[in-house]
């Protein structure tokens, strides 16, 4: 039976009726999945529903949610749907100053949140609120009221609330306000972005069609649910009837992954390279022949084509079913045993990641899209062939995109926000009057079809000669290399364009373990002559595909890595571009030199001295 769907608590009778199972959704406690049917979904999410209206929650009431990712996130959110008031999902890594800033411009009436680590981490914010909001929490907590309390209230109040609750529902129309997501940013305070029912609805029921999984498939979840990429794509799997198993936490993600035979997940670049980064390392203690066919394993997945074999030689055929035998079934095992689905979304990630995954039956498909959008534009469609790797595939039905004069990626349609919260004046900057959201985003469109997205408009910076540069493509290219895990091109009102790396220590240490190489640390490491001479010879590759201006002519390597644990990574893990051209200004200098005086100094000091009058020898003086 049909349910249509215009707003978001549509989707809890779409299960009820299309998908009744027993683990739409489970989570662990005390080390044991806890499943929930499709039916439990229903009942304690209308149940949750009762119980926020006992506690007075009116449509159009702010309430936040600070939490892990876990079964009991969806009960509160489809309350929240239902009754009408506005979810404000927030990260839980944000600093004191963040959540004082959207604790204040939210107005929030009610703050639930998970665990006491998180409440820890929250209460220095509240206690600088005049009127700070009620505070409930999942873990028994002493001293604050649980959630479970809510639920218990809706239990005892179902009878008073029902009429109420179903006239709310009933009334409500597909273009009222649902959400109010705050983006990360790399810049500034949060902004809070307005989603209707319909944005988010109309977009999850888009990318969900171009998804090839079936309600026979279990995935697990592990990004954040207040990130609007997992959070649509949760409701993009309830849709499709996929059981949603959520991580015990990120270092456990192998073992659930095992256990519930995972047949897909959602993750971002830096979770890919991780797991790279393991499977790279397991090779390197193997024994020589062994080893050869290993690493031979890894250069045959970064040539695959488009996951097409027929497309190539019969020779290449056959390597790939012995490399596959050899090799790439024991990754799967790793992970389920099965062959996966992966969105990839929030930053880009290195075609070779794509390609090699791709190759090993864990297929990548890379998407693309902001908040504001709902948040995806474009994504790789592998149900009817339109999987192109280098970019995040054709535009999303139902979307409108095009390209602008100047190269920003703009798009129309029903995903478009309603706006931002309380700031008119900067919706109207991004938003046009013929309702095209202006991205920021540089791309351009690749055989009529598919998007690849180049740069952050804001990024591209002028070289001292008025050659422009679009540092995220190259940065992207050399992040290609097995040997670079972040990178940050420089060089605004420079010469020449340079590069600050931070390294991939766990190859960096593998190859100098090879090379015989001495060293105390990984400061002392990327010191070494040796690796710099290594470091050179990659970037002497790239280069050789960069125009001449674009080409990295110095570079530093530095010994931390960037992580949005040292705050040099956003959550959504782009680089702060500021915080790492202030903690790296002195290597900066190092590499460009203090400015030139004969550019500026000398000519300055010219323009301080007075001059006495003299009788010029020339007429007019």
């Amino acid at each position: 039976m049909e349910i249509e769907i215009t707003r978001l608590f549509d989707l809890l009778d779409h299960l009820v009726v299309n998908h009744p199972k027993d683990d739409i959704l489970a989570g662990k406690v005390n080390g044991e999945w806890v499943r929930y049917s499709s039916h439990d979904y229903y009942k304690y999410a209308h149940f949750m529903a009762y119980g926020l209206m006992e506690l007075g929650i009116q449509p159009g009431d702010r309430v936040i949610t600070i939490s892990n990712n876990c079964p009991e996130w969806n009960f509160i959110d489809m309350a929240l749907a239902l009754t009408g008031a506005i979810h404000v999902p927030v990260y839980p890594t944000l600093s004191v100053e963040n959540y004082v800033h959207i604790f204040k411009h939210s107005g929030a009436k009610l703050l639930l949140v998970s665990s006491n680590l998180l409440l820890r981490r929250i209460l220095p914010a509240v206690q600088q609120l005049e009127t700070p909001p009620d505070i409930y929490t999942l873990a028994a907590i002493e001293g604050y009221p649980r959630t479970l309390e809510i639920l218990k209230m809706g239990i005892a109040s179902r009878e008073k609330h029902l009429a109420e609750l179903e006239k709310r529902k009933e009334q409500a129309k597909p273009d009222d306000w649902l959400t109010l997501i705050y983006t990360s940013g790399t810049t500034g305070d949060p902004k809070g972005v307005m989603l209707s029912h319909r944005n988010i609805c109309s977009n999850f029921l888009a990318h969900s069609k171009v998804n090839p999984m079936t309600p026979e498939y279990r995935v697990l979840s592990f990004l954040p649910l207040n990130h609007v990429f997992e959070r649509s794509m949760n409701y993009h799997f309830q849709y499709l009837g996929c059981s949603i198993y959520y991580a015990e936490s990120m270092g456990t993600l192998q073992r659930d992954m095992l256990e519930i035979g995972c047949g897909g997940f959602c993750a971002v670049p830096r979770v890919l390279e991780m797991f790279y980064d393991k499977l790279y390392a397991a090779g390197k203690d193997f024994p020589a022949i062994k080893k050869y066919i290993y690493f031979r394993a890894f250069r045959h997945g970064m040539r695959f084509d488009n996951g097409i074999i027929k497309k190539v030689s019969i020779w290449y055929q056959l390597m790939h079913r012995f490399y596959d035998r050899m090799v790439y079934r024991h990754w799967r095992e790793k992970f389920g045993g099965k062959r996966m689905i992966i969105i990839s979304g929030g930053s880009s990630i290195p075609e070779r990641l794509v390609r090699l995954f791709s190759a090993a039956g864990m297929n990548i498909y890379e998407g693309y899209g902001l908040s504001e959008t709902s948040p995806v534009i474009a994504v790789n469609n592998p149900v009817d062939g339109y999987v192109r790797f280098g970019t995040v595939g054709p535009q999303l039905s139902g979307t409108e995109l095009k390209i602008a004069e100047d190269g920003e990626i703009l798009t129309r349609g029903p995903h478009v926000m309603m706006g931002y919260y309380k700031d008119p004046d900067y919706t109207k900057q991004v938003i046009d009057e013929e309702g095209w959201f202006h991205t920021g985003d540089i791309g351009k469109i690749v055989a009529n079809r598919y998007l690849k997205i180049t740069d952050r408009k804001k990024d591209i910076f002028k070289l001292s000669a008025g050659k422009y540069v679009a540092p995220q493509v190259i940065e992207n290219k050399l992040r290609e290399s097995e040997y670079i895990d972040q990178v940050m091109v420089i060089g605004e009102h420079q010469k020449i364009a340079a590069a600050i790396i931070s390294p991939n220590f766990n190859t960096l240490h593998y190859w100098a373990l090879k090379h015989h190489l001495h060293y105390r640390d990984n400061t002392q490491l990327i010191n070494l002559p040796e690796v710099n001479k290594k470091m050179q010879e990659i970037i002497d590759i790239y280069n050789k595909e960069f125009a001449p201006h674009e080409q990295i002519k110095k570079f530093r390597l530095v010994s931390e890595e960037w992580t949005t644990t040292n705050g040099l990574l956003s959550p959504t893990l782009k680089l702060r571009r500021n915080l790492l051209q202030d903690k790296y200004k002195d290597v900066i200098v190092d590499i460009f030199g203090k400015q030139d005086d004969t550019k500026s100094g000398l000519f300055s000091s010219f323009r301080t001295i007075e001059l006495p009058a003299i009788k010029l020898p020339f007429k007019g003086n």
